[in-house]
């Protein structure tokens, strides 16, 4: 009886100490803050395998700020300092990296053309609508995907008055309000597709500033499961479309399209290291019922992409983005 009152007493004591759990939920938080500030600033060293993870957490790197904002929540309601001190870290990092989206784009200058990137969907049930609002932008060009018939023939009808000249290869296409020359197929098709697959093509604007390249791509999709994310069609049709523009004699170059990417993935590296992308505004573009990620892209070589923002929603699921290209 003795042992057992003893026993009590000092499980009593210990249980009476007082912060011992709220401080150690602090260095929890603490612990998740430095973690989550190290995957934002050295996601590069993230390994991509099993299931190419690297890509994976890439693809969302932006909304770590949802999960800073949660952190930051929780430290202020449990009161713990080294948590909200630890949290300066993710901030400094998320705001280094993303910050600069938030703010306004510079006002555009004289050499400068407005584009539209929009995949419009296969199963669009009003390519009419969709193609006039478009237009509606008045974008000096607009570049298209998943034009299948009979909806390829309404987009010509609809474009036709603000857009004399296009070329359609496959399942891409070019409006433009500027003559075109040199129209050809890209060949972006993945060794592992056999049957017809045309996505990618190339055509030389003659803009009021000079001959500009311009193409035209929508790279395969990519898929997330439980082996994680399935991008190595999407990665190998990046690395034949990166090669095709190294190689382009012509400048400045534009690419416009579904490109099933965000710039941060690594697996757009081909792409994104030799062409510029805007450096303000989010713009997220998929899906368009909730965007969670831009995967619509507009980059450039020898040019500088302005901000970048959405139009209203169309038939799509896509929504379509536009932005300024400032010529040099």
């Amino acid at each position: 009886m003795v042992e057992r009152a003893g026993s009590g007493a000092v499980a009593a004591e210990t249980s009476v100490v007082p912060g011992v759990g709220k401080r150690r939920r602090g260095w929890v938080i603490a612990g998740v803050a430095v973690v989550l500030g190290g995957v934002l600033g050295f996601h590069r060293l993230v390994p991509n395998w099993p299931g190419r993870v690297g890509s994976l957490i890439e693809s969302f790197l932006p909304w770590g700020g949802v999960l800073i904002v949660v952190l930051l929540v929780v430290a202020l309601v449990r009161r713990s300092a080294v948590a909200l001190v630890a949290l300066l870290l993710p901030v400094g990092v998320w705001v280094d990296t993303f910050g600069g989206l938030l703010l306004p784009g510079e006002e555009g200058g004289g050499r400068e053309l407005v584009v539209v990137q929009h995949n419009v969907s296969d199963e669009n049930r009003d390519p009419a609508g969709t193609a006039r609002a478009l237009a509606d932008s008045g974008a000096d060009l607009v570049a298209l995907e998943e034009l299948v018939d009979p909806q390829l023939a309404a987009y010509e009808k609809a474009l036709a008055a603000d857009y004399p000249h296009h070329v359609v290869r496959g399942t891409v296409g070019l409006w433009s309000k500027h003559p075109l020359s040199g129209e050809q197929v890209v060949d972006i098709k993945p060794r592992s597709i056999e049957e017809g697959w045309s996505r990618g093509l190339r055509a030389v604007v003659r803009s009021p500033y000079g001959d500009v390249a311009a193409y035209v791509a929508h790279l395969p999709s990519v898929r997330v499961g439980v082996g994680g994310l399935a991008s190595q069609r999407r990665d190998e049709s990046a690395a034949l479309l990166g090669r095709t523009i190294a190689d382009e004699s012509v400048e400045p170059v534009i690419l416009l399209g579904d490109l099933n990417g965000v710039v941060e993935d690594r697996g757009l590296r081909p792409l994104t290291s030799q062409l510029a992308f805007a450096e303000s505004g989010f713009a997220f573009s998929f899906p368009a019922a909730f965007p969670l990620a831009r995967i619509d892209q507009v980059m450039a070589r020898s040019a500088t992409v302005g901000h970048i923002r959405t139009l209203a929603a169309t038939g799509s699921d896509h929504l379509p983005v536009v932005a300024r290209v400032a010529l040099e």
